[in-house]
């Protein structure tokens, strides 16, 4: 899905390629509605990539009713795909990127930083072992349910709970990593003997971790303003040297 991604129709390309051996088994000896087949999945598209197999699923349900009822509406096949791009998104955006990534980051990087392999390894098994999963068995749920899993779930107002509870644990899961990730000393002292107190100390002393927090929050803007990331870590790194050299930070 996301190797053949293109500005023009995104995922069109890739969730046609996945329809072909389907296509061709439903449509088989009948070029023409074959050839309108992939016409219509070539059309605009694009979900989160681990629940691309769910509309998959549904749309070739759709295409077998679609080739045994002459009557049936192709256009509802679109419209379908259509209409799980945003609930599907928000979903699998808010879980897959915004939360199970994060967590997996944390995890990760925590026993990476203390010399541990398994840092690396648990990031590989905590992100892609649910991912995977829900690539496989989504597209014999979609299969299987067809479109009305989707229908009933926003008509409860669940699809909307589930995203925002899913965000909530991602936003709260980057807090905790900004406190114990984000590293910012700055060693200078103010005053004298035995009374000298470090500018960390007097920063923690208003707010534990106050000095990472701003740090982030600097990087954050520099980011809304539209800063490539490459620049952004190009000034990190420059930051980091020059408080370095110049005793500023240690």
């Amino acid at each position: 899905m996301e190797w053949a991604w293109n500005y023009e129709r995104q995922m069109n390309l890739g969730y046609t390629y996945s329809m072909i051996p389907a296509l061709k088994k439903i449509y088989k000896g009948n070029k023409e509605k074959l050839t309108d087949a992939y016409k219509r999945h070539l059309e605009f598209f694009n979900v989160t990539p681990w629940l691309s197999t769910f509309p998959l699923g549904i749309s070739i349900a759709m295409e077998e009713q679609n080739a045994l009822h002459p009557d049936f509406d192709d256009k509802s096949i679109n419209n379908i795909k259509v209409a799980l791009m945003g609930p599907l998104s928000g979903l699998g955006d808010s879980f897959f990127w915004g939360t199970l990534r994060v967590i997996a980051t944390g995890i990760g990087t925590s026993l990476a930083l203390q010399g541990n392999i398994l840092g690396p390894l648990l990031f590989l098994l905590i992100f892609n072992i649910p991912a995977l999963l829900a690539r496989y068995y989504g597209l014999y749920i979609g299969y299987n349910i067809g479109a009305s899993f989707i229908e009933k779930v926003q008509k409860t107002g669940l699809m909307d709970r589930l995203s925002y509870g899913a965000s909530v644990l991602g936003l709260g899961v980057v807090g905790a990593m900004v406190a114990t990730m984000v590293t910012v000393k700055m060693p200078l002292k103010i005053g004298s003997g035995a009374e000298a107190t470090s500018i960390t100390k007097i920063f923690d002393g208003i707010v534990p971790g106050i000095l990472p927090l701003l740090f982030t929050f600097f990087i954050y803007w520099l980011n809304s303003k539209g800063v490539k990331a490459q620049w952004i870590l190009l000034l990190i790194a420059a930051i980091g040297i020059f408080g370095a050299w110049s005793g500023i930070l240690g």
